[in-house]
């Protein structure tokens, strides 16, 4: 079982993904590691990411990363549970630039939708942080759960009315 991933976790991270790849690339955190960076948790479990383009040399770093911190690492975005939110590289905040890798947070609208569909109370919480930290605001989400809406049929692990139901309680305070 590998340790819980804190701050200065996630900063060696990306120091030593930098150093070690041999071109440039993206990664784009999700979830607990943005939680973590913008501090309103302590620490997470995962480092969930993707990298997009992937760099030369970033899968056989991986192995290397999970031993030397002792975390876990997991190739997973918010486009892997929910259809990808039109323009979210664009939206996708940036956080520094080790060696060739461009490292970002993830669309927040993106992640909170995700949040929303799991609907685990972290998440929920997570959500509101967003909003509180000015990640998100709510009439937007609406807008951008509205644009993929037709799309929710290529998932099929998704009810979209419940979906649709929680996106709209949070956006509005409304039951529905």
């Amino acid at each position: 079982m590998r340790s819980e991933t804190t701050r200065e976790k996630i900063e060696l991270l990306m120091k030593h993904l930098g150093g070690d790849v041999r071109a440039p690339g993206r990664i784009y955190f999700t979830g607990g590691v943005s939680a973590v960076l913008f501090g309103w948790r302590g620490m997470t479990v995962d480092v969930d990411f993707k990298a997009d383009p992937e760099p030369v040399g970033f899968f056989e770093a991986l192995p290397r990363m999970k031993e030397v911190l002792n975390i876990n690492l997991e190739l997973a975005s918010p486009e892997d549970f929910i259809p990808a939110l039109p323009g979210w590289r664009d939206r996708s905040r940036f956080i520094a630039k080790h060696g060739q890798i461009d490292f970002y947070h993830y669309d927040f609208y993106s992640q909170a939708l995700s949040k929303l569909e799991r609907d685990h109370p972290r998440d929920r919480l997570d959500v509101e942080q967003m909003v509180v930290h000015g990640l998100i605001e709510k009439n937007k989400l609406q807008s951008l759960f509205q644009e993929i809406e037709p799309a929710l049929i290529r998932y099929p692990a998704i009810d979209p009315s419940g979906f649709r139901s929680r996106v709209l309680t949070f956006t509005t305070g409304e039951q529905t």
